[in-house]
């Protein structure tokens, strides 16, 4: 099964992957694919499957406001970001892969997004963290509701950064045809030549891998520490919110 596995993870594996993926995360979904591979099961019941461990993770860390708890809670949502890995490979190894697959797909990770931006901060509300400090007359009453009010920001936030997202990925405005092929990545990165082009690579490839929480949230975790995350996930988006509109309004927002 090990060894099937890796051949599936070989075969299947993306270009351009994190390196989370790449060391961890797609080889154990390999090793599931092999598994799912021998059943009826199909790709989009695997995504279902995902997406529903995933909300059992967020439930988690509503309902069990402990360190263990949030620990407990990070573990269910690695185990559904390994089958969010291997409804794609599992795709692509039975030979099943379509376009509508992935929109699929990328439409259950936008409810989880929204899903884990809510659940954490409920999870705040409900534990405490570092936030800002309130004088008057913002104290009292209103210093306990900090967290459920950054969670409505950011909640909005996230959403508003996946509705950008699709707005700008389509064709119309894109000016490319989505395929299967775009889709998985399998265009190899080109390689930038100049040092502007270096720096500004390595900086959006870093604002990228912050913005992919499973590479990095149970560490998060682990620190106990998970408001820190709560508002680095909300910068994030939010920087990507505002380039986005930025580039929209340049667009768009021009006479004639």
């Amino acid at each position: 099964m090990l060894a099937e596995g890796y051949r599936i993870y070989l075969e299947t594996r993306k270009k351009n992957d994190f390196a989370f993926n790449r060391f961890l995360a797609r080889p154990i979904a390999g090793v599931v694919v092999a598994a799912l591979a021998r059943t009826s099961l199909r790709p989009n019941q695997i995504t279902v499957l995902n997406l529903v461990i995933f909300l059992v993770a967020c439930a988690m860390l509503i309902a069990l406001p402990t360190y263990a708890g949030g620990l407990w809670a990070m573990f269910v949502l690695e185990v559904s970001y390994v089958f969010d890995c291997a409804d794609g490979m599992l795709a692509r190894h039975k030979k099943l892969a379509s376009k509508e697959g992935h929109l699929f797909d990328f439409f259950t990770d936008e409810l989880k997004a929204t899903a884990l931006a809510a659940s954490v901060g409920v999870r705040l509300f409900l534990t405490g963290g570092s936030g800002p400090v309130l004088g008057p007359p913002f104290v009292g009453a209103w210093e306990p509701a900090w967290f459920l009010l950054a969670t409505v920001a950011i909640t909005l936030v996230v959403a508003s950064a996946i509705s950008l997202t699709n707005f700008i990925r389509r064709p119309e405005i894109s000016g490319r045809e989505q395929t299967v092929e775009a889709y998985y990545e399998t265009v190899s990165a080109q390689v930038p030549r100049s040092v502007a082009q270096r720096v500004a690579g390595a900086v959006f490839g870093l604002l990228r891998l912050l913005n992919h929480y499973p590479s990095h949230i149970y560490l998060f975790a682990l620190g106990g520490r998970l408001d820190a995350f709560f508002f680095l996930y909300g910068a994030l988006n939010g920087l990507y919110l505002a380039r986005g509109w930025l580039s929209i309004l340049l667009r768009f927002g021009r006479g004639g």
